[in-house]
Order: C-alpha cells, then sequence, then structure tokens
C-alpha cells in the first residue's frame, strides 16, 4: 500500500473527514448520520464533494433532517432516497459487476431498500428478488438461475435466517448474508437469524450485521472494487 498523503485528514472541529479513503478503498468516507447534526452532515459532504470526486453518501438520515441538510450544504441538494435513508451526490456510473438483492419476506423490505440504493450509488448493477423465503421454497427455486447469474449475492433475511443457506447452497457466486429484526419473540430482534446465518452449512457465507443492509452492500463494493484493479474493463458483459 502507498504512503497515505499528508492532507488525508481535514480537522472540522467536530469531525476529522479522511481524505484518502477512496484512493484505499474507491469509495469516499461515507457519513452516518444519526448523532449529527444537519449542519454537521452538511460540512462533512461539503469538505468531501470539493476534495473528492467520487460519490459521496449520507446513510441513515431521515426525511425531516435530509431536507435540513439540502438546505444547508453549499451545493446542491442532491438525491434522497427516502425508502433507503440515503442521500446520494455524484453516484457512480454502472460498472458491469451485478448484485443480486434476494429478501425472505415483505417485512425485510427496508433493510433491502438500502442494500440495493448503497450498491447502487456505488456503480454496481443491482437485481431485485423481493419475498421469496423459504416457506415457500418454490418462489426461490423458480428464480435460482438468475440469482446465480449475477456476481454477488445479498441475502436478507430474519426469522430463522434460513434463506441465506438456501440460496448459497443453489450458487456458487460469494453470498453475503443480512440478518434482519423481523420476527416474534424467540427471533431476539434479529439474533437468531445471525446466529443461524453464522453457522451456516453452506460454506463461505459471509455474515454482516443486524438490520445493516448498507454493510452488505460495502462488501459487494469491496469485491467490485478488488475485481476492478485487477481487470480495469468489466469481466463479464452486463
Amino acid at each position: 500500500m502507498d504512503a497515505v498523503p499528508p492532507d488525508a485528514a481535514l480537522p472540522l472541529g467536530f469531525a476529522t473527514v479522511d481524505l484518502d479513503r477512496a484512493r484505499r478503498q474507491g469509495l469516499p468516507e461515507v457519513i452516518y448520520a444519526p448523532g449529527k447534526q444537519p449542519g454537521e452532515i452538511a460540512a462533512i459532504a461539503d469538505a468531501l464533494l470539493i476534495r473528492t470526486s467520487g460519490p459521496v453518501l449520507v446513510t441513515r438520515l431521515e426525511p425531516g433532517p435530509a431536507a435540513e441538510v439540502a438546505a444547508a450544504g453549499e451545493h446542491d441538494p442532491g438525491e434522497y432516497d427516502a425508502r433507503a435513508r440515503l442521500l446520494c451526490w455524484r453516484s457512480a456510473p454502472p460498472g458491469g459487476y451485478r448484485v443480486a438483492v434476494v429478501t425472505a419476506g415483505t417485512a425485510d423490505g427496508p433493510v433491502a431498500d438500502e442494500a440495493a440504493a448503497v450498491a447502487r450509488a456505488t456503480g454496481l448493477e443491482v437485481t431485485e428478488f423481493r419475498d421469496v423465503g423459504v416457506a415457500g421454497l418454490h418462489r426461490l427455486l423458480a428464480v435460482a438461475g438468475d440469482i446465480g447469474a449475477a456476481d454477488v449475492v445479498i441475502v436478507i433475511a430474519g426469522m430463522e435466517g434460513a434463506l441465506a443457506s438456501a440460496v448459497a447452497g443453489l450458487v456458487g457466486v460469494p453470498v453475503v448474508a443480512v440478518p434482519t429484526s423481523t420476527g416474534y419473540g424467540a427471533a431476539l430482534d434479529g439474533i437468531t437469524a445471525l446466529l443461524a446465518m453464522m453457522t451456516s452449512c453452506a460454506a463461505g457465507v459471509c455474515v454482516v450485521n443486524i438490520d445493516s443492509g448498507f454493510s452488505a452492500a460495502m462488501a459487494a463494493h469491496r469485491l467490485a472494487f478488488t475485481l476492478r484493479r485487477q481487470h480495469p474493463a468489466p469481466h463479464r458483459a452486463g
């Protein structure tokens, strides 16, 4: 890894912005909205928009604060996705790497919205397969071939989290599993699904945090970033 440039960090008083992250990881620092004032979010976003060239993202941003951030910033208001709670400037163009976002049920939709929106903003091509959980396994089998044609699959499921194992047993590409807090008492707000995914008998499943569609999209981005460094042109036709 190359040495970090001396001007890689920008102190703002309330935050120190990492200006070198895009070089290291292919995407500027992402702003996590909870706990920050709209003016602070706007200032960080302005710094990134001025000093970097890639997508600038704000995650978990509710509609009210999103409007305040847009009003407080020095740049255009960006594009806000209320379902994904994502504010984005300068989305990356599609880069030829395909992500399948697969959900067990409709209740998992908000997490899927975040995963899909972040993935698209980073230049990944997203196809969504909603409500194909194991309670009706024929629904999954009907689209298994299409899911397996992606370069990476994000599987989002609550309850007992079985969908991740089912998908990973059917496809040969990397699988990123996202447990959700969907479920009744013994689901333990996603802990049951988390443990089930972590102990999957399907080898090689990558598991991220509960309800973190963002983390799953970033795992897919890292895979694509690594492939792009090795193969500057898309490695497979769209």
